[in-house]
C-alpha cells in the first residue's frame, strides 16, 4: 500500500487514531504496528463481571464454531465454548483486570549492593492482539538499586501480568520497563524480550525458524558500557 493510500486512511479522533480502510487495518496487523504503549481499553472494559463477560464469550465462541460447520452435539467439542470462555478471562487474558496485578513489596538495600541485578530467562507466554495466536518468549531484566530491592520472584510476576493480554512485543517491553521504573523509584532499568509468533510462524509467511528481539534501555543502561555488561551476561550458560 502506497503512503498517500494509508494517510486517506487514516483520521484523528481526539487523540485517538481510526482507520478507515479493513485492507489498512490488515495491514497494520501484518506488519506488527501498534497504536500506543497503553493497552487500549474502552472506558467500560469492567463494567461486566467476569462471570458475564464469560457466558457472553462462550456464546460468541458457540457460534463462530458453527458457522465453521463444526459439531457441538460431538463429546469432544460441546464443552468447548465454555473453556474457551474460562481460560480468556482467568487464564491467558487475566492481565487486562488491574486487580491482577501483582503487589511490589520494596526492601531496603541494607547489602549496599550496587552492582546490576540480572533476572534473565524468564519465560513468558503472551497473544499476539493482531490474531490472537501465541507469542511465546523469554524476557530478560536488570536493574541497578537506588537504596530499594524488588523480591526475585515479583519480576516474573510482572512478566507473566503484562503478557496476559492481547500484545504487541514492543508494548510488552516498555510496560515491563515503565512499571519497574516507577516501582523501583529509578531509571536505570533495563528489558531484553526474544520471542517467536505464531502469527509468523503458523500463518501469513509460516517462518519457523525467526524469533523477534525487543529491548528497553534506561538511566545508567543508555551507556554503552553498561549496556555491554548487561548484554555479555545473557551470553552465560546458567542450566544446571
Amino acid at each position: 500500500m502506497k503512503q498517500n493510500e494509508i494517510l486517506s486512511n487514516i483520521r484523528l479522533n481526539g487523540d485517538k487514531i481510526e482507520f478507515t480502510s479493513d485492507d489498512m487495518m490488515d495491514e497494520m496487523g501484518d506488519n506488527h504496528i501498534s497504536t500506543s504503549v497503553d493497552t487500549p481499553m474502552r472506558a467500560d472494559a469492567f463494567d461486566k463481571s467476569d462471570e458475564e463477560k464469560m457466558s457472553l464469550i462462550q456464546d460468541h465462541f458457540k457460534a463462530i464454531m458453527e458457522v465453521m460447520g463444526l459439531d457441538l452435539t460431538d463429546d469432544s467439542l460441546k464443552g468447548t465454548p465454555k473453556r474457551v470462555a474460562k481460560m480468556y478471562i482467568q487464564e491467558i487474558f487475566s492481565g487486562l483486570n488491574p486487580a491482577n496485578k501483582p503487589s511490589i513489596a520494596l526492601f531496603e538495600n541494607k547489602y549496599k549492593y550496587n552492582e546490576m541485578l540480572v533476572e534473565k530467562n524468564i519465560s513468558f507466554y503472551s497473544n499476539c492482539e493482531h490474531h490472537f495466536v501465541p507469542i511465546i518468549g523469554k524476557a530478560h531484566i536488570a536493574y541497578i538499586s537506588n537504596g530499594n530491592v524488588i523480591g526475585l520472584s515479583k519480576l516474573n510476576r510482572l512478566v507473566q501480568y503484562y503478557a496476559k493480554r492481547p500484545q504487541v512485543q514492543e508494548r510488552l517491553t516498555m510496560q515491563i520497563g515503565k512499571e519497574l521504573q516507577a516501582a523501583l523509584g529509578t531509571e536505570d532499568v533495563a528489558i531484553v524480550i526474544d520471542a517467536k509468533h505464531l502469527c509468523v510462524a503458523s500463518r501469513g509467511v509460516e517462518d519457523d525458524t525467526s524469533s523477534t528481539i525487543t529491548a528497553f534501555y534506561g538511566g545508567a543502561f543508555k551507556e554503552d558500557k553498561r549496556k555491554e555488561e548487561f548484554l555479555r551476561y545473557l551470553e552465560l550458560k546458567t542450566e544446571f
